[in-house]
């Protein structure tokens, strides 16, 4: 064992039986982790706050709260989420490691355990939690960036929050995957992020960009690309920063993409930004009523520039929704995720494979 590995690395031993926390106890002193112990479920999720551990050995057979209660508080909770759990147990039986990981567990460890093996499985899940935070913490980056691009233009209001929140429920109309509704609303707040390359003079001027800014403007989409692409978990994200100003027709940008070459997920996103942007109040513009919205979307489809079926599906969506139907509402909605929203979901699936789109 390499001390630098555990340097400053805290785990907590949770377990009801005092001999079965002096022997893990000693274990880890030797391999040089600072170990906290805990008797108890709620004594656990008390020293979790106190001590913010690196890693948890988690006894599943307690008294009042067992071990599967106490992981699956942790992992709700956005404080806690990313500290391995390690369940030690004297069962070994498949419905105990089924619930187990479905509680959130990340590993799983039989009374009496091996020394050697113990040792392993805590190092290696305490640098995938080292990992893991700077995982987070790239995305947290990413997100204040987006939120610094908004802020930048006080016209735009909280456009990405009513983006995030009308993407979550036209997902889930259209019946999309939870990964999918997730990289929608993730695009809410990352769509524009390659603003950050444009000089102002050009991203915050007045009046009609000339030919020029206006080619310097539609670098935005590359930049962010560019930006969000050495994150993994942006992968799904980027068809909609790269691609969420092509057109049907072919006439959009950067690639000039058309029909169902245009990803999915970025014609679906495209279709709420257009459409916020028409219902919100700006500068140049009131704010149009959605119907007048809709309007402008149907006249823009038969331009060529929009997905027929697609806008034909946001239309019926949002006229219900305005109308209370099925009780679909959009306003806390990203919130809440990822509890469904209760709207009474049509089965768009053939229809939407039709479009082009596979998960």
């Amino acid at each position: 064992m390499n001390f630098i590995d555990s340097e400053r690395s805290k785990i907590l031993v949770v377990d009801d039986h005092p001999a079965s926390r002096m022997t893990a106890v000693a274990l880890l002193s030797v391999e040089g982790y600072d170990i906290v112990e805990a008797h108890s479920g709620p004594a656990a999720l008390d020293c979790v706050k106190q001590a913010n551990p690196d890693l948890i050995l988690l006894d599943v057979m307690m008294p009042g709260m067992d071990g599967f209660e106490v992981c699956h508080r942790l992992k709700q909770e956005e404080q806690t989420r990313l500290i391995p759990i390690i369940f030690i147990t004297a069962l070994n039986d498949r419905r105990s490691r089924i619930r187990g990981i479905e509680c959130g567990g990340d590993d799983f460890l039989t009374k009496p355990f091996d020394h050697l093996e113990l040792s392993a499985r805590v190092k290696s899940l305490v640098r995938q939690k080292r990992l893991n935070e700077d995982l987070d913490h790239a995305e947290k980056v990413l997100f204040s960036i987006a939120r610094t691009i908004e802020s930048r233009d006080p016209n735009t209001g909280n456009h990405c929050d009513r983006l995030v929140d009308l993407s979550q429920v036209f997902g889930e109309y259209l019946n999309l995957s939870r990964p999918d509704i997730r990289d929608l609303m993730w695009g809410g707040y990352l769509h524009d992020i390659g603003k950050v390359g444009i000089p102002d003079n050009v991203l915050l001027k007045k009046g009609r960009l000339n030919s020029s800014e206006w080619e310097i403007m539609k670098q935005h989409v590359v930049i962010g690309e560019q930006i969000c692409k050495p994150l993994r978990t942006m992968r799904g994200v980027l068809p909609i920063i790269r691609h969420h100003h092509e057109r049907w027709d072919g006439s959009g940008y950067p690639d000039g993409l058309a029909g169902p070459d245009i990803p999915f997920i970025a014609q679906v996103f495209q279709v709420i930004d257009i459409y916020d942007a028409l219902t919100s109040e700006r500068p140049y513009k009131a704010a149009f009523s959605p119907e007048k919205a809709l309007e402008i979307l149907a006249e823009e489809t038969e331009r060529g520039w929009r997905n027929p079926k697609l806008v034909e599906h946001f239309s019926s969506f949002i006229r219900r929704m305005h109308s209370g139907e099925n009780n679909i509402s959009i306003g806390q909605g990203a919130k809440s995720w990822p509890r469904r929203s209760g709207i009474a979901v049509p089965n768009l699936l053939p229809e939407v494979a039709r479009l082009g789109f596979t998960s």
